[in-house]
């Protein structure tokens, strides 16, 4: 399996994910705003050792078994801080998920970071179609999703940490991307 190599877009250091970050993703994580449309796999209230209890028994595993890529992201000019992550799945439903700490979000880096991870999913993993799911409401995750060229396939139910909520199923196949790409 290859090493999720590390990404760059304008502003942003796309990171692979390491034990090393747990401290910082503890301390930015455990936030209402961050976590309550996240898949309800994750605990909450987050327990103390919940970013290294992930990393070391989920993430990297996943990431080892190449069935997930994760990456840090960072601010160029301050790259050793973390402001989010962003990851892919090797599932049949939810292909991209991510985070952003509330002060970075609205200045459109988690829409540079997708971008990246989007542009690795069908150029580099080859994959013919992206899938997310969002909650219905999302709107910052919906805006990305528009933005990108994705388009709107239905509705269901999930639970996220917040609870069960109706659930916007958004997709974009490989050759719509790279038609945008030209």
């Amino acid at each position: 399996m290859a090493k999720v190599p590390e990404l760059q877009t304008r502003r942003l250091v796309l990171r692979p994910l390491s034990l090393d970050d747990a401290p910082q993703i503890q301390r930015l994580f455990p936030r209402w705003e961050v976590v309550r449309y996240l898949n309800a796999v994750v605990p909450w209230p987050y327990p103390e050792d919940g970013a290294l209890t992930y990393i070391r028994d989920a993430a990297l595993p996943a990431m080892a078994q190449g069935r997930e890529w994760l990456w840090t992201l960072r601010l160029k000019d301050r790259p050793g801080e973390i402001i989010g992550v962003i990851g892919l799945k090797d599932s049949e439903e939810d292909q991209r998920g991510f985070w952003l700490a509330p002060q970075w979000q609205g200045k459109g880096l988690m829409r540079e970071a997708a971008d990246a991870a989007t542009d690795y999913w069908f150029k580099v993993l080859g994959r013919p179609v992206m899938r997310v799911f969002k909650a219905v409401g999302n709107e910052g995750s919906r805006r990305i999703s528009v933005r990108q060229g994705m388009r709107f396939v239905g509705i269901v139910e999930r639970d996220y940490v917040s609870g069960r909520l109706a659930t916007e199923v958004w997709e974009i196949t490989r050759q719509e991307w790279l038609g945008r790409q030209r």
